[in-house]
């Protein structure tokens, strides 16, 4: 790349490479590692969540383990979403809708903790007469 062509690249932006010089097979094999893997981690999920093997109580756990590698992979080889500086945006949008979702998770629970506090009572409502 000439320093005329690396000016003419807006930050953020990766410059463009000639036909010739990009190599498709790389890509190639990263999107079929990344299926491979994501095939073994769903596999293994079903196995998790059918087998008695594993200690009944220990299966949600486990199948929170896979989700979360599954979700690595899908991010890594096929959203392409890396520490790199070119992907700080990407990074930051991923942190972003990861604390709406806690924040959405989290008071979601609260509210559902507290739900029967709130509600009246069934002799209470019971006993209420409709205005005439």
């Amino acid at each position: 790349m000439t320093a005329e062509t690396h000016w003419d690249v807006a930050p953020g932006e990766r410059p463009t490479i000639p036909a010739s010089e990009q190599e498709t097979s790389s890509g190639f094999l990263v999107y079929t590692i990344g299926l491979l893997l994501a095939v073994i981690l769903t596999v293994t999920s079903f196995w998790v969540a059918n087998t008695s093997v594993i200690w009944a109580p220990g299966v949600p756990a486990g199948l929170a383990v896979l989700a979360i590698a599954q979700m690595g992979v899908h991010l890594v080889f096929f959203l392409h979403i890396t520490t790199g500086p070119d992907s700080t945006n990407n990074v930051l949008a991923l942190a972003f809708g990861v604390l709406i979702v806690f924040l959405v998770l989290a008071g979601s629970l609260v509210i559902m903790a507290n739900l029967n506090e709130n509600m009246m009572g069934h002799s209470e409502l019971m006993n209420l007469q409709m205005p005439r």
